[in-house]
């Protein structure tokens, strides 16, 4: 479950925000000010729960003045109205005070930045705000809101996202008389997706004319069909871009229906000629996704991501390029031993900048464009970053460098500048230093353990507040979701690391086999193996750390969520007595109701090897079937299951509850009838850590 990683896409919960999709406008809160926000005390103290949810969630929008002000955004969390609140702020590359440039209900994203002038969207309208006379003013007033828009190069048309209902899958719809019915019928896959049910209606991407806000002429690109564009559930406007002279629209879409839709990853790259409506398969052949389409800054070239094999979505993600005259198309990363995360063109065009998981961090990489592709000679791919830090957005370029957004396990994103002269990262913003001031200070070191099979296995490792080694301590092994996720320097609003060292507990968190960043060998070893190498890395890890006189061997703990909870499910069985606790969130417990019930079955099918029914696969759903050894269980568990989650249906945390239960083992259910895989309300959150922090209280 690649992209639904538990540290990693957890970060999501940055952006729980208004909803910028509708005409009605939120109530605004009382939010506290900026400056205002730093703890009553005045003293330095652990992280809590209520503290965490205090900081400010940074992100950057864009730079203006040519490289000498970066446009920031900042959400902040109010715990009383369980809302919260994003503005937008202008500071000073080179240093100097942040200055607030919207203060209006709603949330707050930049579209363009052009000249003065800082296009955004609020409350799914366009906004216009000239940052030198502070002229603020509405140009559309568009039913229902805007949703991922993007103007063209000349700005006088427009691309955005509607919900077209194409399919007739609730009775409503099929049976316009029978008013008060609520029943779906299917007969496909892909009735539902993540956390809601398929009412068949599907993301289309639309263009129009612009001229002074009007919006008129609309074209539905997919008009009539089945397919989505952005792709759900997580599809943005990353998924299409303008061509460089704003005649056609490149947009990302799986066009694949049902039950295939289910089965495969096969998105493809489409151009769609506004001039004559012709429709043509750029990345025809290329049978894994393909996304994120953006011309170089000349136009030369049309570059996208794209992963090789159908049904692998974990799978090593390279960058393409291609000339969109001739066709002529390269790989510059496959010779590579990585996987890209995220990727932006320099603004020569001679270069594209990208982030990647590498060593237990994530950092920035360049590539050249080769003048002379004929010479065969492959592209050099340089690390530019390095450090106990990871690079989490690239923002832009100026003279100087490039601006990031960048992270580490005790400090939430913020903005920074990566200088070429230094190869090192310069403060830009410090939105959450107040609050930190505050916060006792927790180490992060990482440690090198010898795996049951010989090889090295890296592993972060977080220490209390004034960690005494003449002490002992509660420790906990954390496990990862994914499974193909890094566990690197990131910074989680739940899973935080600092946040759990800060209630007294010694937390290792391996990079076990499966994860990115140690090569595609390592990443790959996981995919029909997760009862295997994977949890015997995790059993090396805690028992190499065990050694250690500060652990408190009689207080060892396993916690996890996703493939992290089925790790939690699967060492309940097998950890012989080295565990004293366990916390599994939404973690997968019988693999045979799993594979009947989960959505993305392009998923199951390569990680699992396929079906249950198939003899080949056997050893999945036996030996690494957690509930084939529920019987020896004997640990107390406290499981937790989001009634929304249709990736790990709430199957899965009822059965392992109630065979806790019937067992007699010490166990608690946590439901949270309201959330998916996640946990998005900041209140809910606040339950799902004193639930959590209560238990591990109560057995270690």
């Amino acid at each position: 479950m690649h992209k639904i990683s538990c540290l990693g896409a957890l970060l999501l919960i940055q952006t729980m925000v208004f909803s910028q999709t509708g005409s009605q406008v939120p109530q605004k809160i009382d939010r506290p000010k900026i400056e205002e926000r730093a703890p009553q005390q005045q003293q330095i103290a652990p992280l809590s729960p209520e503290t965490l949810w205090k900081l400010a969630r940074v992100n950057g929008e864009g730079i203006w003045k040519h490289g000498q002000q970066v446009i920031i955004g900042v959400s902040q969390y109010d715990l009383e109205s369980n809302q919260s609140e994003k503005e937008l702020f202008a500071v000073p590359i080179a240093g100097g005070d942040m200055v607030q440039i919207t203060d209006r209900p709603g949330a707050e994203s930049v579209l363009k930045i052009k000249g003065d002038d800082v296009y955004y969207i609020r409350n799914g309208q366009i906004w216009r705000l000239n940052l030198t006379s502070r002229a603020d003013e509405q140009i559309t007033n568009y039913e229902g809101g805007l949703a991922n828009v993007k103007l063209s190069p000349d700005g006088q048309q427009i691309l955005f996202t509607k919900q077209v209902l194409v399919q007739y899958y609730h009775s409503k719809d099929k049976y316009e008389e029978l008013t008060e019915s609520d029943v779906y019928i299917y007969d496909n896959l892909d009735y539902r997706h993540w956390d809601t049910w398929n009412d068949g209606k599907f993301n289309h991407p639309f263009v129009a004319k612009f001229e002074d806000g009007e919006i008129t002429e609309e074209r539905d690109l997919l008009e009539g069909e089945s397919f989505y564009s952005p792709q759900m559930p997580f599809g943005g406007a990353g998924d299409y871009t303008w061509s460089p002279d704003g005649k056609s629209v490149y947009y990302v879409s799986k066009k694949k229906f049902g039950t295939a839709y289910a089965l495969s990853t096969n998105t493809d790259l489409f151009r769609h000629d506004l001039q004559n409506d012709q429709v043509v398969n750029v990345t025809e052949g290329m049978e894994g996704y393909d996304t994120d389409p953006a011309f170089s800054k000349d136009g030369r070239w049309l570059g996208w991501l794209s992963m090789e094999k159908d049904g692998y979505e974990a799978d090593k993600n390279d960058i393409y390029i291609q000339d969109p005259i001739s066709g002529e198309r390269h790989n510059l990363t496959g010779h590579w031993d990585g996987t890209v995360n995220a990727y932006t063109w320099s603004e020569d065009s001679k270069k594209i900048f990208f982030t990647a998981p590498t060593q237990g961090t994530v950092q920035l990489f360049e590539i050249q464009i080769p003048t002379d592709f004929k010479r065969k000679a492959q592209p050099v791919v340089k690390q530019l970053s390095d450090g106990q830090f990871d690079i989490t957005g690239i923002i832009g370029e100026t003279e100087e460098g490039l601006i990031v957004s960048s992270t580490t396990m005790t400090r939430a994103p913020e903005i920074y500048a990566f200088l070429w002269e230094t190869k090192a990262l310069r403060s830009i913003s410090a939105v959450n230093e107040e609050i930190y001031e505050y916060v006792a200070h927790v180490d992060v070191k990482p440690r090198v353990t010898t795996a049951s099979d010989g090889a090295d296995l890296f592993s972060w490792v977080i220490y209390p507040p004034d960690f005494d080694p003449n002490k002992k301590y509660p420790t906990l092994l954390y496990c990862q979701g994914g499974p193909q996720s890094a566990t690197t320097q990131s910074y989680s609003f739940r899973w935080n690391f600092q946040l759990l060292a800060s209630q007294g507990y010694i937390v290792i968190a391996p990079n076990r086999r499966g994860m990115p960043g140690w090569g595609t060998a390592w990443n790959e070893e996981i995919s029909g193996d997760w009862g295997g190498q994977a949890i015997r890395d995790y059993l090396s890890a805690i028992d190499d750390l065990a050694k250690e006189p500060y652990v408190d061997t009689e207080r060892l703990g396993a916690v996890g969520a996703s493939y992290g909870g089925y790790s939690v499910f699967q060492l309940a069985g097998i950890h012989e007595g080295r565990f004293k606790s366990f916390i599994s969130h939404c973690g997968l417990f019988d693999m045979v109701s799993w594979y009947g019930t989960t959505e993305e079955l392009f998923f199951a099918n390569h990680d699992l090897g396929g079906p249950y029914w198939e003899q080949s696969n056997m050893k999945t759903y036996t030996e690494f079937n957690p509930i084939r050894r529920v019987d020896q269980w004997d640990t107390p568990i406290l499981i937790i299951q989001g009634g929304k989650d249709y990736r790990v249906p709430i199957g899965q945390g009822l059965a392992a509850f109630q065979a806790a239960q019937l067992q007699g083992i010490k166990s608690r259910l946590v439901y949270l009838p309201d959330e998916n895989h996640w946990v998005l309300s900041g209140h809910n959150a606040q339950v799902w850590h004193r639930e959590f922090f209560k238990w591990l209280n109560e057995t270690l």
